[in-house]
């Protein structure tokens, strides 16, 4: 975190880290309102390896949010608490907080925390192979698989998913089966 995260309540200036801790009230360098900015070291540390949660060492450290016990390393970017190794959750970049991260994923805020991902791969399988159980079905869930494997061709993979064989072996029983139809048609209307 860089110290323009600090601003004046009153002008908004960016606050100079030689103002931090000081003891004493110092004014701000555009407005000069007079100011006294204690700040804990954890605001501007950076995250190591290995620091898993260790406990408050000295009086003047902050205390992690969820964790009193623990010594904060991180505050989260979403709403500033301070966070010890076990609680600061990095997504692309940023540290957050488990109720950060909760709220963006529930709300739609953080578009690319996935939880879920429709497998089309699989659906336009079943609308392939299910409906031969019963041939008259294929009439209508042929066309219906095509849609559905041209609609979602681009579509993500799932997660565990390497290729796309489902949708084209899907895509090629559907194309049988309109093929079949087709040829059944012709055959009754040429009698």
């Amino acid at each position: 975190m860089s110290p323009a995260l600090i601003h004046c309540p009153k002008c908004q200036a960016e606050l100079l880290p030689q103002a931090f801790n000081q003891g004493t009230f110092e004014p701000c360098a555009s407005c000069n309102a007079l100011l006294q900015i204690e700040i804990f070291p954890a605001l501007f540390r950076r995250p190591e390896a290995g620091r898993a949660g260790e406990g408050i060492l000295t009086e003047g450290e902050a205390s992690c949010f969820y964790h009193p016990q623990k010594k904060a390393i991180q505050p989260c970017e979403g709403c500033g608490r301070f966070l010890c190794a076990l609680c600061d959750c990095e997504h692309q970049g940023q540290h957050l907080c488990p109720s950060c991260l909760e709220t963006g994923r529930t709300k739609g805020k953080i578009k690319s925390l996935e939880s879920k991902r429709t497998r089309y791969d699989r659906l336009a399988f079943a609308l392939a192979l299910l409906p031969c159980l019963l041939f008259y079905f294929t009439i209508i869930t042929a066309p219906i698989t095509i849609y559905v494997v041209l609609r979602h061709w681009k579509a993500p993979l799932g997660l565990t998913q390497r290729s796309r064989s489902k949708l084209v072996l899907a895509a090629v029983i559907a194309s049988l089966q309109i093929a079949g139809w087709a040829t059944l048609l012709i055959a009754l209307l040429t009698k």
